[in-house]
C-alpha cells in the first residue's frame, strides 16, 4: 500500500509539471489571451490531464503571477497593462542587477565562458532568420532567454535565479507585443553585445546600469503617447 501511494503521489507531480508547461506555453504564445477565463473542464479535454493535476499547475501559474484567482469563480490568465509592466520591469531590474552584480563579483571561469557561448548563440541565431524577429520568435526567445539566464548566473543563488526565471516569463507577453511591432535584428545584436563587454569588463555599477536600461526597453510596448 504504501509503494502505491508513493507511486501515485509521483504521477501526479509529473502530470502537474506537464500541465504547468503546457498552460504557460499557451500563455506565453497568446493561444490563452490575457484576461481569458480558464476553464478545467475545457483544459483537461484540450491537454489530455485530469482536474487535479491541472488545479495544481493552475495554482503554481498564480505563484508566478500568470493566472489569478476569482474568489469561487475560478482562474483566468492575468490581465496586461501599462501599471502590470512597469511592476514587473521594476522587479527584473532590482533582481537581475542584483545577481549581475554578484556575478561579476565572484567572476567564476564558468559564468565567464557560459556569458560568451550564449552572447554568440543569440547573435548566430538571429543573423541566420531569412525574416524578420517577429517571424523567427520562438527561436529568437530560446536563445534570448538563455543569454538573460547566462548573464546573472553565477550569483550563486538558486532563488535569486528562480526569480529571474519567474519575471523573465512575464515579461514574455510583453515582449511577444514589442517584436509584432517590430525590433532590428542588428541592433538586436548590438545591445547584448554591450552588455557582455560591460559584464567581463569588471565595470559593475556600469554593467548594472547598461542592464536596467536595457530591461527598461520592453515599456515602449506602451510608448503611444
Amino acid at each position: 500500500m504504501i509503494q502505491t501511494v508513493a507511486r501515485t503521489s509521483s504521477s501526479a507531480i509529473t502530470l502537474a509539471d506537464t500541465a504547468e508547461g503546457m498552460v504557460l506555453s499557451d500563455i506565453l504564445s497568446g493561444v490563452l489571451a490575457p484576461g481569458e477565463r480558464l476553464i478545467l473542464p475545457s483544459l483537461a479535454k484540450r491537454t489530455g490531464i485530469g482536474l487535479t493535476p491541472l488545479r495544481e499547475a493552475l495554482s503554481r501559474l498564480t505563484r508566478r503571477g500568470m493566472v489569478v484567482v476569482e474568489g469561487n469563480r475560478g482562474f483566468r490568465v492575468a490581465t496586461i497593462s501599462r501599471e502590470d509592466l512597469a511592476d514587473i520591469t521594476t522587479a527584473r531590474i532590482a533582481i537581475e542587477t542584483a545577481a549581475l552584480r554578484l556575478s561579476m563579483e565572484r567572476q567564476h571561469a564558468d559564468w565567464i565562458d557560459h556569458v560568451v557561448a550564449a552572447d554568440h548563440r543569440l547573435t548566430r541565431t538571429i543573423r541566420q532568420f531569412e525574416g524578420p524577429i517577429s517571424e523567427n520568435i520562438e527561436a529568437y526567445d530560446e536563445a534570448h532567454r538563455r543569454f538573460h539566464y547566462a548573464l546573472v548566473a553565477g550569483c550563486g543563488s538558486d532563488r535569486l535565479l528562480d526569480m529571474q526565471t519567474s519575471l523573465y516569463d512575464q515579461a514574455y507577453r510583453y515582449r511577444r507585443l514589442l517584436v509584432v511591432s517590430g525590433m532590428d535584428p542588428e541592433r538586436a545584436i548590438a545591445e547584448h553585445a554591450v552588455l557582455v563587454e560591460l559584464a567581463l569588463g569588471g565595470d559593475v555599477n556600469s554593467a548594472c546600469a547598461a542592464l536596467a536600461r536595457h530591461l527598461k526597453l520592453t515599456s515602449h510596448v506602451f510608448s503611444d503617447d
